[in-house]
């Protein structure tokens, strides 16, 4: 069998894919990329409103032969298949060692209608969270808790970030994503759907072993975790039912982002089970 001739460096479907780095043309083309393996085979077997989420695929010599399989289904299911040089992926990808696998997906985002619609009973809202890697470890957290949507306001990073994707391992293409909603606009309907929003902060006046124990956590609940850096501000915690703070029961100061996320999204999980 022939090799098959690699694109071009400068082929217009490279400089196009290229530009999917930055978030403006990512909103304009509503495409995104996925890197390695793990993304690219969950974007196979993703669909966006009925239609394969995963439109082209840039695949190495060394990948297509590792994961024949993987690309066979994404040219089964309609994808283009760009066969690529070490350098074009290089190129295209966010990592110091691609993996030689770098696909181009469709948006997937789900509109916050229909989050509150499907009556939610474990979410998770991003206000304010700017770190890509710590925004798709929290998405993680949340596929792996059982949530059932992720929000992030319109003041929080963009989850389609390469940073974002690689750091969700696959789950942005697992559960409801709804972007851009004003944190005022999520909070309240949310509330009007009867879910407890639950505001995380370390300086909060409740507990979250105390609320455990008081039997508090069964029931349909939001978790607004906030920045990095200076946590949730003083207006989003007014629109909270309570304020949470996870217990440090050590000598650390504090827990970082994702852990804490991972903490309360759990604690929910395991209380709404037993309700």
């Amino acid at each position: 069998m022939a090799t098959p001739e690699l694109i071009s460096p400068r082929s217009a479907r490279v400089t196009a894919a290229r530009r999917l780095a930055k978030r403006s043309f990512r909103a304009k083309e509503r495409k995104f990329l996925a890197e390695g393996p793990q993304a690219v085979r969950e974007a196979v077997r993703h669909r966006t409103g009925g239609r394969p989420t995963l439109l082209e695929l840039f695949v190495t010599e060394e990948a297509a032969g590792r994961y024949g399989d993987l690309v066979a289904a994404a040219r089964a299911d309609g994808a283009l298949i760009h066969h690529a040089s070490d350098a074009v992926v290089a190129d295209l990808a966010d990592t110091v060692t691609p993996q030689g696998l770098l696909g181009v997906c469709r948006f997937l985002d789900t509109p916050f209608a229909e989050v509150v619609a499907a009556r939610p009973r474990l979410v998770a809202v991003l206000a304010h969270v700017r770190d890509p890697g710590n925004a798709g470890t929290v998405l993680r957290c949340a596929d792996a808790a059982g949530a059932d949507a992720v929000v992030l306001t319109d003041a929080s990073v963009d989850p389609y970030n390469p940073k974002a994707v690689r750091a969700s391992a696959g789950s942005l293409f697992h559960l409801p994503v709804a972007v851009g909603v004003p944190v005022e606009e999520a909070v309240a309907a949310l509330g009007a759907a009867g879910v407890r929003v639950l505001a995380a902060d370390g300086a909060g006046d409740a507990d979250l072993d105390g609320e455990l124990d008081a039997g508090t956590m069964g029931v349909p609940t939001a978790w607004v975790f906030g920045n990095e850096a200076w946590g949730l501000p003083e207006e989003t915690r007014a629109l909270a039912d309570a304020v949470v703070r996870v217990p440090i029961h050590g000598r650390a100061e504090s827990l970082n982002l994702a852990t804490a996320a991972a903490v309360c999204l759990y604690a929910s999980a395991r209380a709404q089970r037993t309700a």
